[in-house]
């Protein structure tokens, strides 16, 4: 089929070289433009761009020349956006308005009630809020968010887990990867033989964001799912992958063997599978007692894969287990494109 054409804005940034490297050869999307910083409007991207990932920049990224994230320059249906959060709440309203949908690994718009926090395998109905920014806000176009990168995980496992049981209360203790904080990232004498347990801004999204993505999409609204969690959140010296580990009382007692099942036969919405960045398989339960890992298991599924390992009784509460996801490929540009994928599948793009 033709592709579609799309843009990636920001795209000098870590998030935004993921989205160069996911969509290189996408099978449904063609980038055509790409945006950058005002100082470095002009330039070849291959020579704005400090490219910090382990795969090769792509040549056609290479020779394009960067652009200025403002629609009248940029015409595409599509937009891919890793802008930061205070220049995102104007600029990707600006392109929802010109009638682009906006597929944001931004925050700025994640607290609005009409704008979904996507997860395609959680909460594709969710997807419909679109048609309702229309209505409300006079936009062509929409916005979609995903969700934080320490989210992403371990909400798909308490969907599983809310499905299975109910949920009641949530401890979350997070070991979040440097490729979190960006490009430069954490000074090297503040995270060298160290660890940081603080991230400004983390703990309000880990403890809020699983609780709308799990809502109930009630007409124009949605109701947030019924229980609490406390978060803490840690900066560690690990290059990609965040590991999270919960403690969870289940909103009725369930053994081990059983939460194990439950997690290891999770089966996503029907309309969320098949597309091209689906994960294979959504949930790996692993069996040894050391793993996961985010060295030798971050990329399982192609980076897709929300990793399980470590299932347990918790003596406070019902059981306790450790989530690995890739913070910028499932947690950041990859959930962005899937969501993307999403969106064109029921025929709301274009």
């Amino acid at each position: 089929m033709e592709k579609i054409p799309v843009a990636i804005l920001a795209a000098t940034g870590i998030v935004g070289q993921r989205f160069v490297q996911l969509l290189d050869k996408h099978p449904w999307f063609q980038v055509m433009a790409l945006t950058g910083s005002d100082r470095n409007i002009g330039l070849p991207y291959g020579e704005a761009c400090r490219w910090v990932l382990p795969e090769p920049m792509p040549d056609w990224a290479r020779n394009m020349d960067l652009k200025r994230s403002e629609p009248e320059e940029i015409k595409v249906p599509l937009i891919f956006s890793s802008l930061p959060a205070q220049a995102a709440l104007e600029i990707e309203a600006r392109f929802a308005q010109a009638g682009a949908i906006v597929c944001t690994n931004a925050s700025a718009y994640r607290w609005e009630p009409d704008v979904p926090i996507l997860l395609p395998e959680v909460n594709p109905e969710h997807v419909e809020l679109i048609q309702f920014q229309r209505q409300q806000r006079g936009w062509k176009g929409g916005i979609a968010t995903n969700a934080n990168c320490t989210s992403t995980g371990m909400t798909i496992v308490l969907k599983a887990l809310q499905d299975g049981f109910g949920l009641r209360r949530v401890f979350a203790v997070s070991l979040q990867a440097l490729s979190g904080a960006g490009i430069p990232g954490v000074p090297s004498l503040d995270i060298a033989d160290n660890v940081l347990p603080w991230i400004s801004g983390e703990e309000e999204k880990v403890e809020r964001e699983p609780r709308k993505i799990l809502g109930k999409l009630r007409g124009q609204t949605i109701d947030q799912a019924d229980f609490v969690i406390s978060a803490q959140t840690n900066r560690v010296a690990v290059t990609d992958g965040h590991l999270v580990c919960l403690s969870i009382e289940l909103g009725k007692r369930a053994s081990i063997p059983e939460v194990s099942s439950v997690l290891s036969d999770f089966s996503i919405p029907e309309i969320s599978r098949g597309l091209p960045l689906t994960p294979e398989p959504v949930i790996k339960l692993m069996e040894r007692e050391d793993r996961p890992q985010p060295r030798l298991d971050r990329m399982i599924g192609s980076g897709m894969t929300t990793v399980v390992g470590r299932v347990r009784p918790d003596p406070i509460f019902d059981l306790r287990l450790v989530v690995l996801s890739h913070n910028t490929i499932r947690g950041a540009a990859g959930g962005s494109i899937y969501n993307a994928e999403l969106i064109n599948k029921v025929g709301m793009l274009g």
